[in-house]
């Protein structure tokens, strides 16, 4: 299957500045990761801490906040990680649910999608 990276343009939490980053998508990741430094200068503040369970079944704590992200031509709010520098960023899930894109492997792109609401009637 493969991993790829996808372009996204993080903006400072009003959507008056960005700054492109290339981010390794990674739907296993519930939240998208930066570089600390990066939203920092954006002027992103932290929110509050979040504990992640790592694929060596390890723990860690990672200072969360919120901010706006263009992505495939949208300009969406989302929930980003403080990550530590030198570590790669990644797109994670709950952002590509936001901006309801869905993953092609195997064309290594992503691909627009329906919402989905589900209702009694």
């Amino acid at each position: 299957m493969g991993t790829f990276s996808h372009l996204v343009e993080v903006g400072d939490p009003r959507g008056e500045r960005f700054e492109q980053v290339e981010a390794l998508v990674d739907t296993g990741a519930t939240f998208t990761v930066l570089p600390a430094g990066l939203l920092n200068r954006l002027g992103v503040p932290v929110l509050r801490q979040v504990r992640f369970r790592l694929a060596d079944a390890s723990a860690v704590e990672r200072d969360v906040g919120e901010t706006v992200v263009r992505l495939a031509g949208q300009l969406i709010t989302t929930t980003v990680v403080f990550g530590e520098e030198g570590t790669p960023s990644l797109l994670g899930a709950v952002t590509l649910e936001t901006a309801l894109l869905t993953v092609d492997p195997v064309a290594q792109r992503l691909v627009p999608t329906e919402a989905l609401l589900m209702t009694s009637l």
